[in-house]
């Protein structure tokens, strides 16, 4: 290995977007992911390629589509044999380290049935070495070290409720029990910096996984009041959760599933009257900056160790946040707000790209492929992305013309608020999103009416699949997203030939991988 052979790879739950840049990003402090932009290539038409947490983690980082995985809930099995991240790394002599989480549900198939990797969705995906719990649902290490420092603990299941002034009525925006020096973010990264602080000399990969912005919003002081409602814009939104509704049988459901309240811990009646939402904006971009504040920790660790010029730095997020946008509440949604995710790379072999941005279409799973390639690895056949080395080199390379995202929103043992509603069983209950430069399609299995959007017209505030004018679009959109799938089906074999000579690995395009790889290439490219 080489001098520049480190690598972090830094995940951000459930952090949109447009909060790193975009609207809302004029209303929050993030200073030190900013001047990771201006040294790095900031990707700015970014996707999750699957929601939730547990589905869309699957896909960063196995490089495929959830139709291939088939992780699509949190809960659902990733098959043990299926290449990824940690595995490749291995290949390359890396013992990949993991300072959070992956929210991998285990195989069942390798694992005594009374094993307690089959008693929680939590556990690392295979190859991972936990270097520290920090699982969402557990947190172990976090909560002894809390006591150690003399909390007196609540229950866990009250972690999260803010605590209100003595005498007071509890608000909202009251902070969080532990200090801003002890709460889980802070802890994580002090873990991280204190374990990478022996590996100097030694080269090593490490994946950093923060949980916050995720809720429940609740904050440290001074986050939870760093920014004040009454300047948080209000979302983008029709006149009415009702009207909201209307638009389409799946979003009912939807808006059912996640009010404003399930934002929160302690608040199970809360109202999503304007100055609530704003109030939970505020709570949510203070959340955003306390990580950045953490992030720069880590960056001030690279360059003081004289780590920051031999280390491969990757920033990015499972997946957005609604935060109200269309009166919905977290990720479980068809509108880009819940899929748009930031990605910010630093490659620091190509400093002529450094602060650059690509506005083609990239997805999550063209995350793993990049790493792999940039530490000499293979990428496996069964990987659907394609590696963004062209783009760190400060090229425009062909490249696909649209982005894709699917959702499960079933439930193979509880019937899930969509299927009792809309008269779904569990293989009906998803959808599938193609996104073009101009129209957005969003097709639904079990006969539900698709959904069209023209981002040079009403965008999303405007379901035109219903115009008779727009079925020569529509049409064209389906056959595309039919063909994206045909393309992508599962390749992990499909392109091995077993001949007289053995088994012979082809090309899983038929081309240099860098040239139209993806779903932009067919019929219709473009719409």
């Amino acid at each position: 290995m080489t001098s520049h052979q480190n690598i972090l790879f830094i995940v951000i739950d459930q952090l949109r977007a447009d909060v790193v840049f975009g609207d809302l990003g004029a209303h929050v402090k993030l200073p030190h992911l900013r001047a990771l932009m201006a040294d790095s290539v900031t990707f700015k038409r970014h996707f999750s390629v699957t929601n939730p947490c547990g589905p869309s983690r699957a896909s960063i980082l196995t490089g495929q589509y959830a139709m291939n995985h088939r992780s699509v809930h949190n809960g659902t099995p990733l098959r043990h044999d299926c290449p990824t991240l940690a595995s490749g790394a291995r290949k390359a002599g890396y013992l990949p380290l993991l300072f959070g989480y992956t929210d991998t549900a285990q195989d069942p198939r390798v694992f005594a049935s009374n094993d307690p990797a089959l008693r929680s969705y939590e556990h690392p995906m295979r190859g991972f070495d936990e270097a520290l719990e920090m699982r969402f649902e557990q947190s172990y290490p976090w909560r002894a070290d809390l006591i150690a420092k003399g909390y007196d603990l609540p229950d866990y299941k009250d972690f999260f409720v803010p605590v209100a002034a003595r005498g007071m009525a509890r608000r909202l925006d009251d902070p969080a029990f532990y200090s801003a020096g002890d709460s889980d973010t802070a802890f994580l990264t002090d873990a991280c910096l204190t374990s990478l602080a022996a590996r100097q000399g030694h080269p090593w990969f490490a994946h950093l996984t923060y949980i916050r912005p995720h809720p429940p919003l609740v904050a440290p002081a001074p986050y939870n009041r760093l920014y004040d409602p009454d300047t948080m814009p209000l979302p983008a939104r029709l006149a009415s959760p009702e009207a909201e509704a209307a638009v389409h049988p799946f979003l009912g459901p939807s808006l059912a599933r996640n009010p404003a309240a399930s934002m929160v811990s302690g608040f199970p009646d809360l109202l999503a009257d304007d100055a609530t939402v704003r109030t939970l904006r505020a709570l949510y971009l203070g959340l955003a900056t306390e990580v950045d504040h953490h992030i720069g920790r880590v960056i001030a660790f690279l360059k003081d160790s004289g780590q920051y010029d031999s280390t491969l730095l990757v920033v990015t997020s499972d997946h957005g946040e609604m935060l109200g946008d269309r009166h919905a509440w977290g990720k479980m949604s068809v509108y880009d707000a819940a899929y748009h995710a930031p990605l910010i790379i630093r490659d620091p072999r190509n400093p002529q790209a450094y602060g650059s941005e690509a506005t083609r279409p990239t997805e999550s799973i063209d995350i793993t492929p990049t790493i792999l390639e940039w530490i000499g690895q293979e990428v496996p056949p069964s990987m659907d992305g394609m590696a963004l080395t062209p783009f760190l080199r400060g090229e425009q390379p062909e490249w696909r013309e649209t982005s894709f995202s699917e959702l499960d929103f079933g439930d193979p043992l509880v019937p899930t608020g969509w299927q009792t509603a809309l008269g779904l069983g569990p293989g009906e209950a998803n959808l599938s999103i193609l996104r073009g430069k101009r129209y957005t399609l969003v097709h639904f299995n079990g006969g539900l009416p698709p959904l069209l959007f023209d981002h040079e017209g009403d965008g999303e505030s405007r379901n035109i699949a219903a115009d008779p004018a727009m079925a020569p679009v529509l049409l064209a959109m389906t056959q595309k997203l039919l063909n994206h799938r045909m393309t992508n089906a599962d390749h992990t074999l499909a392109t091995t030939m077993i001949t007289e000579g053995g088994a012979v690995q082809g090309h899983r395009h038929g081309r240099d991988p860098g040239q139209g790889r993806g779903p932009g290439q067919g019929s219709g490219a473009g719409r």
